[in-house]
C-alpha cells in the first residue's frame, strides 16, 4: 500500500495465513454449526422419524426370517408362506420409501444451512475492515468461500444421517441380539472395544492431517489467484520458472498433507471392515456348534449372523464418513475463523448524519501507524475549505495516502482529530462519511456489466443521462461511443478489453456521478499518458469545482494549480503553500521542480 501497509507488504505473506493440525474446539464448531441446524428443527424431526422407520424395518425385516426359516422352509410348509413373504417385502419397501424421504428431507435441510452459512460469510467479510484486506490474501479467502463451505455441504448432504443412522441401528441390532442368543451376544460385546480403540486411534491420525490439507489447500489457492492475477509482471520479469518452482512446492506440500488425509480416512473402512469379519467369522463358528449341539435353530443363526453383519455395517459406514466429517470440521472452523473477525467498530450511539456536507476538512496533530511500534504520520495539521483542492507530494512512503485512508475512516487515527465541518468524523456515520467521500484510486476496478453500470455504480439512482454527462466530464464519452456497443457495452475480467488509461476515465467518471463534496484523488492520473492527461485536465477541474480535492500525484504537473502542495517526508510535513510560494522556498519542492531531486 502506498503509505506504508500494515504488516509492511500487500497481503501480509504469500501464502495465506491458514492454521494447521486439528480443529482448536471442535466442540465449539459443531455447537455453531448445531445452531444453523436448529432453524430446521422440523424438517429435521420428520427426516429423523424416517430414518427411525427405516432402521426399524431393516431390524423386523431381519428377524422375520427367523420364523420364516425354522416355521416354513425347515418344516416344509407351503401354506402361508407367500404371505410370509409378501410381510416380508412390504417392510423393507417401508424401508425404501423412508429412505428416499428422509434423504430428500436433508438435503434441503443441508443445501438451506450452506446457504445460510454462505450468507453470513459473504455478509461478514462486508463488514470486515481495510486491514483485513490488505493483510489476507485473495485465493486463502476464496478458498473458505468454495472447499471449505462444500466440504460442509458434503458432511450435511450425507455425514450427518449416516451417523444418526448408524448409532440407532447399532443400538436397535444389538437389542435383537441379546433377544435373539445373549452368549453369542457377548462375542459382539468383546470386538466393541476393539472397534472403538482401533477406529479412534485412526480417526485421531485423520482428523489432524485433514485439517492441515484445508490449510495447504486455501495456500495453493491463494498463490495460484495471485499468479494469474499476476500473470503480466511474471512474464515482465521472466519469473515463470520461479512461479513453477514456487507453485511446486506448495504443490508438493498439499500433496504430502493429501496423502496422509486421505490414507487414514480410507483405511478406517478396511480395517474396521476387517474387524467385523473376524467378529462375523467367530459368530458363524460358534453359533454353527451350538445349533449341532441343539442349543440353538437355524432360523435364529441365520437371523444372528445376519444381525452381527448389519451390526458391524453402520461402524462401517460411519467410520468411512470420518473422512468427509474431518475435512467438514476442518473447513468449517476456517471459516468460522472469519466470522470471528472483528469487523469495523459500529457508529456511536448519537453518530449524526446532515443533510448535507460543505466539505471543510481540518486534521489537527493527527498521529498514526499501521503498527503500533512504526508510526507512519507524526502530528500532521492542516486544513482545506470547501472548493479547495489540496495536493500532497514527497517519496513513496511518506504517509500521502495514509493520509486519504484516515479520511475515509479505512483505518482510526491514533491520536489527534479529523473533523469535517467541525464535526469529529468519528461522529458521523460511516456509510454518511463515506457517501460524501469519492475516490479515485491509482488500482482501477471495473466490475463485470455494462459500461454504463460501472459508471452508475457511484449513485445507484443516477440516470441514464446523468451517468453520459459525467462520462463527458471525465472525458470518456469519445472513447465510450466508439465500443462496439457504446454504453451498453459488458465489460469483464476487470475491463480486459479496454487500456488501462480508458479504465481510469471510467472510475473518475463513476467519482463525478457521486456528487459527493469531497474528493480523494490517489495517483489517479499515473495509468494515463501525457496526452490524455492535458486532454482531461479541463473534464478534471469540471469534477473538482465545488468540492473539496485531495490530490495524491508523483506528476508534479498535476499539482501546479492547487490552492496548497503539502510536501511530506518520513510522516511529516515540511514544507507546505502554493506553487510560487515553494518555488520560491527554495527547499524540497524547488529540487523536485527543478530535478536537481527526485521523488522514489
Amino acid at each position: 500500500m502506498p503509505g506504508g501497509g500494515p504488516g509492511g507488504g500487500p497481503r501480509g505473506g504469500r501464502h495465506g495465513s491458514g492454521g494447521s493440525g486439528r480443529p482448536k474446539d471442535t466442540k465449539n464448531v459443531l455447537l455453531r454449526l448445531y445452531r444453523y441446524l436448529s432453524k430446521y428443527k422440523f424438517r429435521i424431526g420428520i427426516a429423523l422419524f424416517f430414518m427411525l422407520a427405516r432402521a426399524i424395518s431393516q431390524i423386523v425385516g431381519s428377524y422375520m426370517l427367523r420364523p420364516i426359516i425354522n416355521d416354513y422352509i425347515a418344516a416344509g410348509r407351503l401354506e402361508g408362506f407367500a404371505f410370509a413373504l409378501a410381510v416380508l417385502a412390504s417392510i423393507y419397501f417401508v424401508g425404501v420409501i423412508s429412505t428416499y424421504l428422509q434423504n430428500r428431507i436433508m438435503l434441503s435441510v443441508s443445501q438451506s444451512t450452506i446457504e445460510a452459512i454462505r450468507n453470513d460469510l459473504f455478509h461478514k467479510v462486508q463488514k470486515l475492515p481495510v486491514r483485513f484486506y490488505d493483510t489476507e490474501n485473495t485465493g486463502e479467502i476464496m478458498s473458505r468461500f468454495t472447499n471449505d463451505v462444500d466440504n460442509i455441504g458434503m458432511m450435511l448432504d450425507s455425514s450427518v444421517m449416516t451417523v444418526a443412522s448408524g448409532i440407532i441401528s447399532l443400538v436397535g441390532t444389538f437389542a435383537m441380539m441379546l433377544y435373539t442368543n445373549i452368549w453369542l451376544s457377548l462375542i459382539t460385546v468383546v470386538f466393541v472395544p476393539i472397534f472403538v480403540k482401533g477406529g479412534g486411534m485412526i480417526a485421531k491420525r485423520s482428523r489432524k492431517y485433514y485439517s492441515q490439507q484445508q490449510a495447504a489447500l486455501g495456500a495453493l489457492n491463494g498463490y495460484i489467484e495471485e499468479s494469474v492475477t499476476g500473470q503480466k509482471v511474471v512474464k515482465v520479469f521472466n519469473h515463470e520458472e520461479d512461479c513453477k518452482a514456487e507453485f511446486g512446492l506448495l504443490n508438493d506440500d498439499l500433496k504430502g498433507k493429501q496423502f496422509f488425509a486421505q490414507f487414514f480416512g480410507g483405511i478406517m473402512g478396511p480395517v474396521m471392515g476387517n474387524m467385523s469379519q473376524v467378529c462375523y467369522a467367530l459368530t458363524a463358528g460358534i453359533g454353527g456348534v451350538l445349533c449341532a449341539l441343539g442349543k440353538f435353530d437355524i432360523g435364529g443363526l441365520t437371523v444372528f449372523v445376519n444381525y452381527s453383519r448389519q451390526f458391524s455395517q453402520p461402524i462401517n459406514e460411519v467410520s468411512m464418513q470420518m473422512t468427509t466429517v474431518f475435512s467438514a470440521l476442518a473447513g468449517a472452523e476456517r471459516v468460522f475463523q472469519i466470522m470471528d473477525r472483528e469487523p469495523e467498530a459500529d457508529d456511536k450511539p448519537k453518530a449524526v448524519a446532515p443533510e448535507k456536507i460543505h466539505g471543510d476538512v481540518v486534521l489537527e496533530n493527527v498521529t498514526f501507524g499501521y503498527n503500533p511500534d512504526k508510526i507512519i504520520l507524526k502530528n500532521i495539521s492542516l486544513y482545506a475549505h470547501p472548493g479547495q483542492k489540496i495536493a500532497f507530494v514527497g517519496s513513496t512512503g511518506a504517509g500521502k495516502t495514509t493520509i486519504t485512508n484516515l479520511l475515509n475512516r479505512f483505518y482510526d487515527i491514533g491520536s489527534g482529530k479529523i473533523a469535517i465541518d467541525g464535526i469529529d468524523i468519528c461522529d458521523y456515520k460511516r456509510d454518511f462519511l463515506r457517501q460524501n467521500i469519492a475516490m479515485v484510486l491509482q488500482d482501477t476496478h471495473l466490475f463485470t456489466g455494462t459500461v454504463m453500470e460501472n459508471i452508475r455504480y457511484g449513485r445507484l439512482d443516477a440516470t441514464d443521462e446523468e451517468v453520459i454527462a459525467a462520462a463527458k466530464t471525465a472525458s470518456a464519452h469519445s472513447f465510450i461511443m466508439r465500443l462496439s456497443d457504446g454504453y451498453n457495452t459488458v465489460l469483464s475480467g476487470d475491463g480486459a478489453n479496454l487500456s488501462q488509461g480508458q479504465r481510469q476515465l471510467l472510475n473518475i467518471a463513476r467519482a463525478a456521478i457521486s456528487k459527493a463534496p469531497i474528493l480523494v484523488l490517489d495517483e489517479a492520473t499515473s495509468s494515463v499518458d501525457t496526452r490524455t492527461e492535458r486532454h482531461i485536465e479541463h473534464g478534471m477541474d469540471r469534477l473538482m469545482a465545488d468540492r473539496t480535492t485531495f490530490v495524491i500525484a508523483h506528476r508534479l504537473s498535476t499539482v501546479r494549480n492547487a490552492d496548497a502542495i503539502m510536501v511530506l517526508e518520513n510522516g511529516e510535513i515540511i514544507e507546505r503553500g502554493n506553487h510560487e510560494e515553494l518555488l520560491q522556498l527554495g527547499g524540497r519542492y524547488y529540487e523536485l521542480c527543478t530535478g536537481q531531486k527526485e521523488l522514489d
